[in-house]
């Protein structure tokens, strides 16, 4: 059943993915309530309406959920106990049962396995022995992290020697942690991919994501590589849409190895930064999916009509170039209403189209970027 102009979508969360969704439901003629511990966050203000309150507090949750149709999410570390609340009073897309999955990376892999997709090899450490003698079979350098809480580079740790084991696993908690054989990987590729109420799912392409100190730094769009790489990726995040029985967007990020293989490194079900390109190429971006999921509407074709090169803007270094930003022809500015860059936060993005097919080589993307690279 779809939602009629003027229902309530319930956003479960404050920052700058909230925001962009509820932009994007505004224009689909629905009202955002957020629920955020934030008072002013970067959902809020573009939000109908806005409760504040922890994520645990199960009384506010009671009397989020009576004032909205459906409820959705912007990030996934959420109690269980306020997801099982929620989904018992409204319905919750993407679902509680695709959040456990997402939330721990030991689930995540089993799951991933078990649908016969290729991930890094992996073993799940629980003490310093199961970790060292891990590290003996997978072989070093490896990566050791946290089944949880992990995002942008935290929550991980390099293993390069023996004397880096004891350390590592020292610092990281919660326990129990997994470690991951190294992937020799030539690009590191993503696929958003929507379904909706009706089991429909449509890909948008598949596109190659670069990084600066473990913090996505720019996403062309279509990654530059062979049609057979990207077409294996966007079948691989179809399987893993099909398989969780997912409604709204997901970000399936995944690993090109040397030798042409594609492994997949994590999900996340919700919007993406690395689908950001898809807010100005495309005529319906992955926040409009999104929303449309989750109202049950129908979802169009994700088609785009341009080339893309995505740029994040992080902390106060990118953040002190915006005038020049604002004044380099051809760039699309979203700014995400935060007052404070931070080092290694996200401030905002701009997208660079280009003429579909002619997403130009490295020295065209600096050229046509200007200041900021």
């Amino acid at each position: 059943m779809m939602l009629p102009p003027g229902a309530v979508i319930g956003m479960v969360g404050g920052g700058q993915l909230g925001r962009m969704s509820a932009q994007a439901a505004a224009r689909l003629g629905y009202l955002v309530h957020v629920f955020s511990p934030e008072q002013d966050g970067p959902a809020a203000q573009v939000a109908a309406r806005n409760t504040v309150a922890a994520y645990d507090d199960l009384d506010a949750l009671r009397a989020f959920a009576e004032a909205v149709d459906v409820v959705t999410f912007e990030f996934e570390n959420l109690p269980a106990e306020s997801l099982a609340l929620l989904e018992s009073l409204k319905p919750v897309r993407p679902g509680a049962k695709i959040l456990a999955v997402s939330q721990d990376r030991i689930l995540e892999k089993q799951f991933l396995n078990d649908a016969g997709i290729a991930t890094a090899p992996w073993v799940k450490v629980e003490s310093l022995e199961e970790l060292e003698a891990a590290a003996a079979r997978l072989g070093l350098p490896a990566v050791l992290k946290t089944t949880r809480l992990g995002y942008d580079g935290k929550g991980q740790a390099m293993l390069r020697a023996s004397e880096d084991l004891a350390p590592a696993f020292a610092r990281l908690e919660p326990k129990p942690l997994v470690l991951e054989g190294f992937v020799d990987f030539g690009a590191e590729i993503s696929v958003m991919v929507a379904r909706g109420v009706d089991g429909a799912i449509r890909c948008f392409d598949t596109v190659e994501n670069r990084h600066k100190h473990h913090i996505l730094d720019m996403t062309l769009a279509p990654a530059p590589l062979g049609p057979d790489i990207l077409q294996e990726a966007q079948g691989i995040a179809r399987v893993v849409a099909e398989r969780l029985k997912l409604v709204g967007v997901m970000g399936v990020e995944m690993f090109v190895t040397a030798k042409g293989e594609v492994v997949v490194n994590e999900i996340a079900p919700r919007p993406h930064n690395s689908g950001h390109w898809t807010m100005d190429a495309c005529p319906c971006g992955q926040f409009e999916m999104h929303i449309r999921a989750v109202a049950g509407l129908p979802l169009p074709p994700a088609v785009r009509h341009s080339d893309a090169v995505m740029k994040n803007l992080i902390g106060p270094d990118d953040m002190a170039l915006w005038p020049q930003i604002l004044a380099t022809p051809g760039l699309i500015v979203h700014h995400y209403g935060k007052t404070e860059a931070r080092p290694g936060r996200k401030m905002g993005h701009f997208n660079r189209l280009f003429p579909k097919g002619a997403l130009p080589g490295e020295l065209g993307i600096e050229d046509a970027l200007g200041l900021v690279e």
